[in-house]
């Protein structure tokens, strides 16, 4: 059941309030004073010239006409139901509240009020201390002086081929963005004939002012025009960092702050004034966005000497339409989420490795290939994010799904020939990953969710989506040691008598290990009684970042076998033993879906089962996962399996029960077994 469904069912009142919110707040406040524009400044003495926002667009002071009253009414109520149905925990409402909700009341953007309003009386216990909810119609926040914005930086690709109805979608995302507390800051790419500089100068100024317009329909502050803000210099300029060195750097700071403390979507075309000519020349819209992402990180340095930070860049947005990077196993689909510490240099040479494809672009109007726009998006956010905090996330996803339009014929597009796909009209609304991700800093499908657990919705009942999601999620991750080394092969079945691994070793951190399971589990682990029991069984154990993560896996003996019939006779059981993830980091950064990738894909392949209390909350995490759950008749053990086919082998599900029935707990305390 969709939340929005289960909401009304369930919490009418809680449905009412946020909708009563929102109502109050539909209305813009129309007697907001103008704000003074960033006008071209000229330094004399320095010689040097800033063109910038004031060809922006203007807001309309007139009342808006009855079509358009209803138009905004229809998109505050979509823009409801795609924040009611993102799924968000408690924890996810608790942490995007303390991110993008403000401590003064008169400053909380609309949309935070409906958030706060589905979660304050049940899903944050401190919610009722949160000083913040107000009713009644509230203008988007105005920051002081002092005060950091925080930002995405988006870069939208071949934006001259997106019909009028796609761009304005994707106005309409970014718009709600900066509602929801996070402001846009737009690079344009646009591709023209090399014949002519007059064409490419036409290009980027016809989609500068298209997209300014798209903008300004979804209410003020519109968007601001920041056209002379990038400098290029002969040289390069000293940065305090060593990656991604580019001859562009910002210029003239205020043309970009100003705007942003006042709420304007800036708009920043994909060329630099030259500092010795005080011309314009075309930029590459990756070093823009590199040069961005430097000053407003505070790394880029002014007359040898470092800046402040003046933003934060919580997200780099990429809207292309090639969509996310694709991964073989999902068909038309992409890579959900990318652990860029781990997997960069795999997926770049798996995206290197491809067959060959036609220089030409599969889809009319946009050039290059898919292949070539991958791999520059993959190595763009990489070395962005390596300058921006952990905390920090990367989005490529396609103009559809950012503009979250139906799935139609006319945009649904296949990866491999971007061609319509018969049969796949419905009218089922998709989530839009943008927001989504905004709000729970996850994508829409976990990572560790088995292709075949891509589900839509309809009419309360799961079905398997044959349309694969194109947006990928990249964060910079946290490294991956698994013990022993599964880069030649994964586990196999150690043969009796041959030395194995111990969690004494040196390679283990036990005292760390010990703190993880111990603080993941919320008890204390009998160390001894542990060390003792897997001694001898122990397959291996996987550690994410520095013990935040972590599993450890056994092989078991099913009752009554010895260790030698039951390896001569292959019944030695596959068992995750104990699977562990720090608190602080359960629900963000993805580190339960690294572990658990690393465990089905690298370590046991072939499958493996596990154990769980049949009250369990996690069961539901396990069970998507799984191939399938059994409850153990006489205990409180559910089992689950990743191993293809066990089901139909009863002497494998015999031996998978005898040993998640017969596994001794090793807890310190008297507590019923986890």
């Amino acid at each position: 059941m969709p939340l929005v469904a289960a909401m009304l069912t369930r919490s009418n009142g809680a449905w009412k309030k946020a909708t009563s919110v929102v109502q109050a707040s539909i209305c813009r406040d129309q007697q907001r004073p103008n704000h003074t524009t960033i006008t071209s400044v000229t330094s004399v003495s320095q010689r040097r010239h800033f063109s910038s926002a004031e060809n922006g667009a203007k807001p309309s002071r007139s009342h808006p006409s009855a079509a358009e009253a209803k138009q905004k009414r229809e998109s505050d109520r979509e823009f409801l139901i795609s924040v009611l149905e993102s799924s968000a925990t408690k924890r996810d409402a608790k942490a995007y509240l303390q991110t993008y909700g403000s401590s003064k009341a008169k400053a909380v953007p609309k949309e935070s009020q409906a958030f706060t309003a589905l979660v304050s009386d049940k899903a944050i216990p401190e919610a009722k201390d949160v000083s913040f909810f107000v009713q009644g119609s509230v203008p988007v926040e105005f920051l002081e002086a002092d005060e950091v914005p925080r930002v995405a930086i988006v870069k939208l690709r071949e934006p001259q081929t997106w019909d009028d109805t796609l761009l304005g979608g994707v106005a309409k995302t970014l718009t709600r963005l900066r509602d929801l507390g996070l402001r846009s800051v737009i690079v344009l790419e646009c591709s023209a004939e090399k014949s002519s500089v007059l064409d490419w100068k036409d290009v980027v100024t016809q989609q500068t002012d298209r997209l300014q317009k798209a903008i300004q329909k979804y209410g003020t502050p519109g968007a601001e025009l920041v056209d002379g803000g990038i400098w290029k210099r002969s040289t390069t300029p000293p940065s305090a960092s060593s990656l991604g060195h580019t001859k562009l750097s910002v210029g003239f700071g205020e043309a970009f702050t100003a705007p942003l403390r006042h709420g304007h979507i800036l708009v920043v075309p994909s060329r630099a004034v030259v500092e010795e000519t005080l011309e314009h020349t075309a930029a590459d819209a990756n070093e823009v966005i590199f040069a961005l992402a430097k000053y407003f990180a505070g790394l880029q340095v002014n007359a040898g000497q470092n800046q402040t930070r003046t933003a934060v860049v919580d997200r780099v947005i990429i809207i292309d339409p090639f969509g996310g990077i694709p991964a073989r196993n999902l068909g038309d689909g992409a890579r959900v989420f990318i652990n860029l510490e781990e997997q960069f240099n795999s997926i770049k040479a798996t995206l290197g490795a491809a067959e060959p494809q036609d220089n030409g672009s599969p889809i009319p109007g946009i050039s290059g290939n898919p292949k070539a726009s991958h791999i520059e998006n993959l190595e763009l956010v990489k070395n962005i994010l390596a300058i921006l905090p952990s905390t920090a996330s990367a989005i490529i996803t396609s103009p559809i799904e950012a503009a979250n339009l139906q799935s139609n014929p006319a945009y649904d597009i296949r990866r491999d020939a971007e061609e319509a796909m018969a049969g796949e009209v419905k009218t089922r609304r998709w989530q839009n990953p943008i927001i989504h991700n905004l709000l729970t800093d996850r994508p829409i499908y976990s990572a560790s969710l088995p292709i075949g657990r891509i589900k839509s919705t309809t009419n309360g009942r799961y079905q398997r989506s044959s349309r694969m999601p194109t947006t990928t999620l990249a964060k910079k991750g946290l490294p991956v040691t698994i013990f022993p080394d599964t880069r030649t092969r994964s586990w196999q079945p150690p043969k009796p008598g041959t030395p194995r691994l111990n969690l004494t070793d040196t390679c283990v951190d036990l005292p760390r290990l010990i703190h993880l399971i111990n603080d993941s589990f919320d008890r204390k682990l009998d160390a001894e009684h542990y060390l003792n029991r897997v001694q001898d069984s122990l397959a291996g154990i996987i550690i994410a970042g520095e013990y935040e993560g972590g599993a450890i896996l056994t092989w078991e003996r099913p009752f009554g076998l010895d260790e030698e019939t039951a390896y001569n006779s292959g019944r030695l059981v596959p068992y995750l033993d104990k699977f562990a993830v720090l608190k602080k980091s359960q629900g963000a950064g993805g580190v339960a879906d690294i572990v658990f990738n690393a465990m089905v894909r690298d370590c046991f392949p072939n499958g493996v089962c596990w154990r769980s209390r049949k009250d369990n909350p996690v069961n539901k995490w396990y069970f998507e996962r799984s191939r399938g759950v059994r409850k153990l008749p006489g205990s409180n053990w559910a089992m689950f399996w990743t191993t293809p086919e066990a089901a139909v082998k009863d002497q494998v599900m015999e031996d998978y029960e005898d040993v998640c029935r017969g596994v001794v707990p090793s807890w310190a305390d008297s507590k019923a077994a986890d």
